[in-house]
């Protein structure tokens, strides 16, 4: 689960401004960063902003064997990093 808030820091804690669905002693990853409140949120582009870069001269078929070169799996990396954080 990722959850974005706010929180404050007061003697040495962050205390969050608001309540979280965590079950108490739960152990989670915090990114801290004051820059994010002066920064607009990350956000998706709209299928218009970058289909003119498009081309569909290129097959599915083409995708597959230029993906399949790429070293590795995705499973692979995602099992990895997720054993780094345990």
């Amino acid at each position: 689960m990722t959850h974005r808030l706010r929180a404050i820091y007061e003697g040495g804690v962050l205390r969050p401004l608001e309540p979280l669905p965590l079950a108490e002693r739960r152990v989670v990853e915090v990114v801290v960063s004051d820059d994010d409140l002066k920064s607009p949120p990350v956000r998706f582009v709209p299928a218009e902003e970058y289909s003119r870069y498009a081309d569909d001269s290129v097959t599915l078929e083409q995708v597959r064997r230029s993906m399949a070169k790429i070293p590795g799996s995705l499973a692979e990396d995602f099992s990895a990093e997720r054993n780094e954080r345990i």
